[in-house]
């Protein structure tokens, strides 16, 4: 089981499974989301994922298509995000859970936008768009 929460706590929520398709994306859209050279992403069934508290405290942006990114309303700390498209999964910030991770990343995706600033290294396999299981 994993915990999580944002930064200033009022929301919270537990992951009772694992993590799935865990990566660093480099996409714009998750750089200026994230405030960073890029996002850490991982899948999680929907029905694993529980709010312990402050749910109501979430405000969401429809940022394409059928995905609505959603942040705690106080400060601002990027928690999850759901498509209509495929409702029995949500796509977390690796950064809001606060347990030790046991999964690994297994990729940086879309790396043909990443921030002239930053250098990729190590041995993870990097892709153009997503990667090609998905």
């Amino acid at each position: 089981m994993y915990k999580g929460s944002c930064l200033c706590g009022k929301v919270r929520f537990s992951i009772n499974g694992g993590i799935r398709n865990i990566v660093y994306c480099h996409c714009s859209q998750c750089r200026k989301a994230q405030g960073s050279a890029f996002a850490t992403n991982g899948i999680v069934k929907a029905d694993e994922f529980e709010f312990e508290s402050g749910e109501s405290e979430l405000t969401g942006f429809l940022s394409g298509g059928d995905q609505t990114k959603y942040f705690c309303k106080h400060c601002g700390s990027p928690i999850m995000s759901k498509r209509t498209s495929i409702p029995d999964e949500l796509r977390v910030r690796l950064g809001t859970i606060e347990s030790d991770i046991s999964e690994r990343p297994q990729a940086h995706i879309f790396v043909t936008s990443k921030s002239n600033w930053e250098d990729i290294s190590g041995d993870i396999p990097q892709y153009e768009e997503y990667e090609p299981s998905r």
